[in-house]
């Protein structure tokens, strides 16, 4: 896959950041947050509910229980402080949940923002199931992320709203093989990107690589985000303390 580094006007705040993106075949005009949001513009964020023993599994050994869904519950309310100080971002926003009721999730997130299961069994299906909804509900350009990583915020999000503009896909990837966050445009069907959330070895170093390629066999356009640090298992920890959260 052929790529070009352009400048970002985004600023990493990670120690493994760039602020460039490298983009396959047409580089953009621009890598920029300061692009206006359209009506029909979506985002969902997935998260899991922090029950004790089921979420975060890989830092129970060294947190225990709880405190492996605490850091759950502190990345998902991380992220969301974030997308609300962003009013025209937060009004596009649907949290999808998986591990709790739909009360439970109302009363630990709050009134805002829209809230809604995920539905499908395995994640590429989920992830397919949450695209396509967003899709029958109007949605063009759609972006769904993550809640794992701490340096996530609206300014990276907007650039990717922001090559959307001009490619199928973007794609942000993940420092361990993996991707915090994937966006469609408008034009793009959802028929024709069902091989990217099929048969995909999930949880793996190998995400990333496996996306890449299959996007490249279906002759899509796509924009790279910098590269983020999620946080998954123990050693990730410290990229937590370097992004308070927003008071």
């Amino acid at each position: 896959m052929r790529t070009e580094t352009i400048p970002c006007s985004y600023t990493a705040r990670t120690g493994t950041g760039t602020g460039a993106g490298k983009i396959p075949l047409h580089p953009p005009r621009s890598l920029s947050a300061d692009t206006l949001l359209r009506s029909s513009d979506r985002l969902i964020i997935f998260t899991r509910y922090p029950r004790p023993g089921v979420t975060k599994t890989r830092l129970i050994p060294l947190l225990g229980r709880r405190g492996a869904a605490g850091v759950q519950r502190q990345l998902t309310e991380r992220l969301l402080a974030r997308v609300a100080a962003d009013p025209m971002l937060m009004e596009r926003t649907t949290v999808q949940f998986t591990g709790g009721t739909h009360r439970q999730v109302r009363d630990w997130l709050g009134r805002q923002p829209a809230i809604a299961p995920q539905q499908g069994n395995g994640l590429g299906r989920r992830m397919l199931a949450a695209l396509a909804r967003a899709r029958a509900r109007g949605g063009g350009r759609i972006i769904l992320v993550g809640a794992d990583c701490p340096a996530l915020d609206p300014a990276l999000i907007r650039c990717g709203f922001n090559l959307l503009a001009e490619h199928d896909i973007t794609v942000g990837p993940c420092r361990d093989g993996g991707y915090y966050l994937i966006g469609i445009a408008r034009q793009t069907g959802l028929t024709r990107i069902i091989p990217l959330f099929a048969d995909m070895a999930w949880g793996s170093s190998r995400v990333l690589e496996q996306t890449l390629a299959r996007i490249d066999r279906l002759r899509l356009s796509c924009g790279l985000l910098p590269t983020l640090v999620d946080i998954d298992r123990p050693e990730d920890l410290a990229y937590l303390h370097h992004h308070p959260c927003p008071q």
